[in-house]
């Protein structure tokens, strides 16, 4: 199997300029239909879950701007991988400017021919 880090980080940069337009419609394809997520304010699973969490982020941070750095690659498979990274963000909630970081863990499962996103894990 040849290495597939560099398809598997093109995924994590398209994920996360996806979630920087805040346009729903552009997140979910790339997030597996019985994924879970789990956020610091709970646990989402299936598509309809996540995708009403994510629509509520986009609603209280407005301007927001989501960015991964120091992406670490657990495992690699043919069918899936287990990544590791540090998350920033900054945006405007409630009229005032705010920002954010933390840690997060994503599973990816290959579908279809493409990664899906299978597990989220955002935590401060």
């Amino acid at each position: 199997m040849s290495d597939p880090t560099a398809e598997l980080t093109t995924f994590m940069t398209r994920y996360e300029q996806a979630t920087n337009t805040h346009d729903i419609d552009r997140v979910t394809p790339l997030i597996d239909a019985d994924a879970v997520y789990w956020f610091s304010d709970g646990s989402h699973r299936g598509l309809g879950e996540i995708t009403g969490a994510i629509e509520r982020t986009f609603a209280a941070i407005q301007d927001e701007v989501y960015e991964i750095r120091d992406l670490e690659w657990v495992v690699l498979a043919a069918d899936h991988a287990v990544c590791r990274y540090r998350f920033s963000w900054t945006g405007v909630v409630d009229g005032r400017p705010r920002s954010g970081q933390g840690r997060g863990t994503n599973v990816l499962v290959k579908r279809e021919g493409g990664w899906r996103m299978r597990h989220e894990h955002l935590s401060p």
